[in-house]
């Protein structure tokens, strides 16, 4: 007997391409008709009958109230309102807080600041897991938190941004050098950049910065692109789909919200720099991260840094924890990881890119790093894995 087709409705308050987008993947997979109405305008479909909801009950009461009144098996993207007992598909916010903690830390910060201007339950999510990552590490992390009132005259508003960013000028500024700052959102992340430029502090040398969702436009074309997490938004479409289809099969529900992974940290120049005092070893680490595709090595360091071989070697190992070589190998493999996840290049011109003068050494090197080939890391990490 043919199944009839069934019928699902997006009611997204919030959206994004990429979550739509691993919807629209599993949709087809099983031959759904999706109406996306509402992800096109804010129109509430009152009457709407069909099988089952994906909504984002971020915004909205009229929204939320539609969703309950459908009486629909129904999949929320958001926490939001956990008053609803809707089944959840949730990112994973404290573990791209980890990622971001780990990042910092193996490049030697002690030094460490939570951003964020805007009163939301993942920032919050976010902001606890990043300073309890740090705090069982033994280091301590300030929480700045910029509310803006809400009762502000338009011409208010402008000034209050200005106020803002002095606020935030002065924070960056006394806080001890150099410090690591994550923050929320990429828009976050870019107030933190804009206020260190106009300040005259310079990143990543004094103000390292990540921020996340790999939401900016054009990024890699910024005078300091901002390193991101991405939070793999196609996946979460794709299993809220899939939760769905169980539940209108008459499958229980999870009792709590599942949680996807982001994909990553996509490593950009705002964080991508030891913190280390030493003048000559950052310099060499400064040229190590400009050059790493071309053809250099530890004698290339050496004189960047103005030192012998041997005295560079120790002083390097002193200040960053790990050899010369082993820093450039790190380098190399997190840049080619990052192009395997995110792009489409074959793996010759990956190795190419990475500073690898064939794809049989860096078939060996990445291998031994990771314990997968480079094929094998694409298909399990890329971009289209569900």
């Amino acid at each position: 007997m043919k199944r009839k087709q069934r019928r699902v409705l997006l009611v997204l308050g919030w959206s994004d391409y990429r979550l739509q987008r691993g919807v629209e993947r599993y949709a087809q997979q099983r031959r759904w008709h999706l109406s996306p109405e509402v992800t096109r305008e804010r129109v509430i479909p009152w009457g709407w009958n069909g099988d089952g909801i994906l909504a984002w009950l971020a915004a909205g009461d009229d929204l939320a109230e539609f969703v309950v009144r459908a009486a629909k098996p129904t999949v929320d993207f958001s926490f939001r309102r956990p008053h609803l007992k809707f089944p959840r598909v949730l990112y994973d916010h404290a573990r791209s807080a980890q990622i971001v903690a780990e990042h910092f830390l193996s490049r030697n910060f002690t030094s460490f600041i939570y951003y964020e201007d805007y009163d939301n339950w993942s920032f919050e999510e976010r902001g606890r897991a990043f300073v309890e990552a740090l705090e069982q590490t033994g280091h301590a992390c300030n929480w700045l938190r910029w509310r803006q009132p809400a009762d502000l005259t338009v011409a208010a508003r402008y000034q209050e941004w200005k106020r803002k960013r002095k606020w935030l000028a002065s924070q960056l500024r006394s806080a001890p050098k150099p410090v690591a700052v994550f923050a929320p959102s990429d828009w976050m992340a870019v107030d933190i950049l804009e206020t260190c430029e106009s300040t005259g502090l310079s990143v990543p040398e004094q103000v390292a910065i990540v921020g996340a969702d790999n939401l900016l436009l054009a990024a890699d074309l910024m005078r300091t692109p901002i390193t991101t997490v991405d939070p793999n938004l196609e996946a979460i479409g794709y299993r809220g789909a899939e939760l769905l289809d169980d539940l209108m099969d008459g499958k229980p529900a999870p009792t709590e919200p599942i949680r996807v992974p982001p994909l990553g940290l996509i490593v950009r120049k705002s964080s991508d720099l030891m913190a280390v005092n030493h003048p000559a070893i950052a310099r060499s680490l400064r040229y190590l991260h400009n050059h790493f595709h071309e053809p250099i090595g530890v004698g290339h360091l050496a004189k960047v840094a103005a030192m012998s071989l041997r005295g560079f070697h120790q002083t390097f190992v002193q200040q960053v924890g790990r050899s010369p070589g082993h820093e450039l190998h790190r380098v190399r493999i997190d840049r080619a990881k990052q192009l395997l996840t995110t792009s489409a290049e074959k793996t010759q011109l990956v190795a190419a890119s990475c500073g690898y003068q064939n794809v049989n050494s860096f078939w060996v090197a990445f291998r031994k790093a990771t314990g997968l080939t480079p094929q094998q890391y694409r298909q399990r990490f890329g971009q289209r894995s569900s």
